[in-house]
């Protein structure tokens, strides 16, 4: 390794970022009940979290989990069920017989339908018993892993049965509710959601689950940011030229097919997750890293941005749709093909949108957003690209290339930061290439980072709300989409679907949403983040320096 690329790697790995490593376990303990306990969130997810949880000593003393949904189950057949789903479940790195042993002595399971009172009287003898058998305090988090039609019910009967205490505050026997998305289907069923939560649950008692905030890379994009001087003073309009944001699947709907048809894109990915980034890489500094200072920092963010203008849309907006095609050099089905889909439907699978956010910071910076299934290459990353140079004054040749400085965050599959800028090819003649400083979170700190869910269900027992959205958020999101999902679910797309092939980068109308911009989308290659300088040939590959 050359002294230039130490020094780079030295100066990347010196970035104030946050490792696992300093993760501590809950102060107080609690009994986890997931509602909806035999579903596939639970199996592939909840589960597989917690027990990565205990193999890492993160999971308090006494700590339980109640499982309750309508599949007959009991608590011997409940543990076996979830044994089998943590030993195939890819999030899960080593299964050690002693954790998972001591771990299924706290797994018990409630049979019943979400409308009987039956149901919430067992549930309420259970976690007496827990509390009396084992001396622990009666702190309760329950999550809500079902369907959205089934919220209100639940939460009602919570209520009803006294399940609920008046407080999410440590050391007052707390009680807590996480909610998975979709919060809503549109503004109108968000604010009715919140009002029906709110008459049994305080908002500082509910915790609005989305996972793409648990990832460490969003979360170390604010410690970029804000713990790094040399960052901070260039993220604003002075500086970058514009931002994009890519959450590409190689996957189709797969067996979502009927939630698909409800959905759609738009709703599945924009209103939580794409949204969301925005508002991470857009807030101002928060007075403190905690859950009320840096969540009204967001919600600034998202009160910023310019409202769609439904006279022009064709300016700022492209949906799409794939069509048979190779996904992973595997010959694949078009979306209307898939299961449970209407072979007329007209539902997006792919959508770009260009924002903007209209404050001091932000005025006149484009933000792109896409994101699809059965795009190319499975890659969710934002792109800070900067303004060029005022004024170039090398004698370049037509074998030299000089593209804009481009800050890379991948958030996934391979967490890590890149950084494009431009460097001299060794040799007599002034010759220019972009060169390339990557960071790799797993390489860096020589481990995995935790997963989403790991991060989050343990903010939730520890009552930090930081990376949770707040009702204000949600509705404001919504406030954002609405015009876009009413015009669309009224229209027929203006190119008719399917307009992209599985396997591509989606319709030519994204490519051109920015290429008449002078801009274009970064498809990024397949290689991963590495630590060390590549000095690229411009399409990708090229020599170390």
């Amino acid at each position: 390794m050359t002294d230039s690329t130490s020094e780079l790697n030295r100066l990347a790995e010196g970035l104030a970022l946050a490792p696992q490593a300093f993760m501590q376990p809950p102060k107080e303990t609690s009994t986890f009940v997931i509602f909806g306990a035999s579903g596939d969130l639970t199996h592939r997810k909840l589960i597989p979290a917690l027990y990565n949880l205990a193999c890492a000593k993160m999971l308090p003393e006494g700590f339980h989990v109640v499982g309750f949904a309508v599949t007959p189950m009991d608590d011997a057949t409940f543990r076996e069920e979830m044994r089998k789903a943590v030993q195939k479940s890819k999030e899960v790195t080593e299964f050690r017989e002693s954790v998972w042993n001591d771990f299924a002595q706290g797994l018990h399971y409630i049979t019943a339908d979400f409308e009987a009172p039956e149901g919430y009287e067992r549930l309420q003898k259970l976690l007496a018993e827990i509390k009396t058998e084992h001396q622990v305090p009666d702190n309760r988090l329950y999550y809500l892993a079902i369907p959205p039609s089934f919220c209100r019910l639940v939460t009602e009967k919570l209520g009803e049965h006294n399940l609920v205490s008046p407080t999410g505050k440590q050391g007052e026997g707390w009680t807590r509710l996480i909610v998975e998305k979709p919060f809503g289907h549109d503004i109108a069923s968000a604010q009715d959601l919140n009002a029906h939560i709110h008459k049994v649950f305080k908002e500082e008692q509910i915790y609005r689950i989305d996972h793409y905030l648990g990832k460490e890379t969003v979360q170390n994009l604010m410690a970029f940011r804000f713990a790094n001087s040399i960052i901070e003073p260039i993220w604003s309009r002075r500086y970058v030229d514009h931002v994009q944001i890519t959450a590409a699947e190689t996957l189709g709907v797969e067996h979502r097919g009927l939630y698909y048809e409800e959905a759609g894109c738009l709703r599945d990915m924009f209103q939580n997750h794409l949204i969301q980034i925005l508002a991470i890489i857009g807030m101002e500094p928060p007075v403190r890293y905690g859950g009320s200072s840096v969540r009204d920092r967001k919600a600034d963010v998202l009160r910023s941005i310019v409202p769609i203008n439904p006279e022009n849309l064709v300016e700022i907006a492209v949906r799409g749709q794939y069509g048979a095609g190779k996904a992973e050099g595997v010959v694949v089905p078009g979306y209307r093909e898939e299961q449970g889909v209407n072979p007329k439907s007209n539902i997006e699978t792919f959508v770009a949108l260009k924002l903007f956010v209209d404050n001091w910071r932000w005025s006149e910076v484009p933000f792109y957003l896409r994101s699809g299934k059965r795009m190319n290459t499975k890659v969710t990353e934002i792109v800070i690209q900067f303004k060029r140079v005022p004024h170039m004054f090398f004698q370049l040749s037509q074998d030299d290339v000089m593209e804009p400085n481009q800050l890379i965050i991948r958030i996934a599959p391979d967490e890590g930061i890149s950084l494009r800028f431009g460097a001299k090819v060794p040799g007599p003649s002034m010759r220019l290439r972009p060169v390339q400083m990557n960071f790799s979170y797993s390489e860096t700190f020589n481990v995995q980072p935790a997963t989403a869910y790991e991060t989050l269900l343990l903010d939730a027992m520890e009552g930090d709300a930081t990376l949770f959205n707040r009702n204000d958020a949600v509705e404001l999101a919504w406030d954002v989409l609405e015009p876009l999902l009413e015009i669309w679910s009224a229209t027929r797309p203006f190119h008719p679907f399917p307009n992209y092939a599985a396997g591509s980068w989606g319709p030519t109308g994204a490519d051109q949403l920015m290429l008449k911009d002078g801009r274009s989308w970064r498809n990024p290659p397949d290689a991963p983040l590495l630590s060390r300088v590549n000095l690229e040939n411009g399409h990708g590959g090229g020599t170390h320096v």
